[in-house]
């Protein structure tokens, strides 16, 4: 009778010892707002799979299907499958429990701010305090708020060289670049680490020293303040101050537009959480914006901001909103 040849099973990867990990497997992010839905997507659609924590299950059923509708218009516009969106929505999970982290080797904060314009940094600070006990030694804990700077946040970690900040354009979801900002603690390792997720999900790296609104947010509100004051003093009108600045300049939307895509209650947030880092005049929100804010006009989300929308977020006919405003 032959001699039966045994073999060990994990050399065929059939068993769970010595089975390696791939890097970046499980992404998780705290909060699916419009900036972790985002999130959520990219990474999920680059092939991670994805658990995110809400308060409600209400807000995780909204933002499954808002990910969902976001999809069906790559479906609709730009060639993505029916089985692609099944695929993409199957890697992607909404929990209450941050214990469903675990496993996570890179956990992004993406928390809305608080209704009252408050910088909610205590809060932020509590998400990394719980991610941390729950996630291994060696995951990385990130956030994605511009105007509050990572060395505050880490602080108070038990593993401070682990955080690091990234920030996700909303304006323009599909911009191929992410800022990664080096904070006080972060360890080179860590960082170079977070860069090559970056690679992985298809964007470019733009390196940027820790500041506050770091370069993005800096420049865009000092523009928008400025093309506030330019439509205030009738130099010309906010259709045409957009065109300039996207005809002329090549940028994607104009200052408008823009504001009404972020929301203006968050680039008013934006704009006070700078004045009060760096204490300069020019970071002070028009007082065109705050009008707008307190009228509830924040933008494309409500339907109307600097412009008004239909239900499919189609720009209406302005009738010089703003001037009679």
């Amino acid at each position: 009778m032959a001699e039966i040849l045994v073999e060990p099973i994990e050399s065929y990867a059939l068993g769970q010892k010595k089975k390696g990990k791939t890097l970046f497997s499980k992404v998780g992010v705290v909060g699916c707002g419009k900036e972790g839905q985002s999130i959520a997507r990219i990474a999920a659609w680059h092939g991670m799979e994805v658990v995110f924590i809400e308060l409600s299950d209400e807000k995780i059923n909204q933002a499954i299907e808002n990910i969902g509708g976001e999809l069906d218009n790559r479906i609709e516009n730009w060639g993505l499958t029916p089985g692609d969106k099944r695929a993409i929505m199957s890697r992607i999970k909404g929990s209450l429990d941050y214990k469903d982290l675990a496993g996570c080797d890179f956990v992004i904060e993406a928390i809305r701010a608080d209704e009252t314009g408050v910088r909610n940094i205590e809060t932020r600070k509590e998400v990394f305090r719980r991610v941390e006990e729950v996630v291994s030694s060696d995951a990385i804990i990130a956030t994605n708020a511009t105007t509050i700077v990572i060395t505050e946040l880490a602080s108070e970690l038990k593993i401070r060289e682990r955080c690091v900040s990234l920030h996700f354009f909303v304006t323009s979801p599909e911009a191929r670049i992410i800022e990664v900002v080096k904070g006080l603690y972060t360890s080179d390792e860590v960082y170079q680490r977070v860069c090559t997720f970056v690679k992985l999900i298809n964007r470019d790296v733009i390196p940027v020293e820790e500041s506050a609104g770091i370069v993005s947010v800096r420049l865009y509100v000092t523009l928008l303040n400025e093309a506030c004051a330019t439509l205030m003093e009738g130099v010309a009108t906010l259709e045409d101050i957009d065109k300039t600045m996207e005809v002329g300049l090549g940028m994607r939307f104009g200052p408008f537009k823009s504001a009404d895509i972020i929301g203006l209650d968050k680039v008013m947030r934006w704009m006070t959480n700078l004045h009060e880092e760096f204490g300069n005049q020019k970071f002070t929100p028009s007082p065109l914006i705050r009008r707008l804010v307190r009228a509830k006009r924040l933008g494309k989300n409500v339907g109307v901001g600097f412009y008004r929308y239909d239900k499919d977020g189609n720009i209406l006919p302005n009738e010089d909103l703003v001037r009679k405003f």
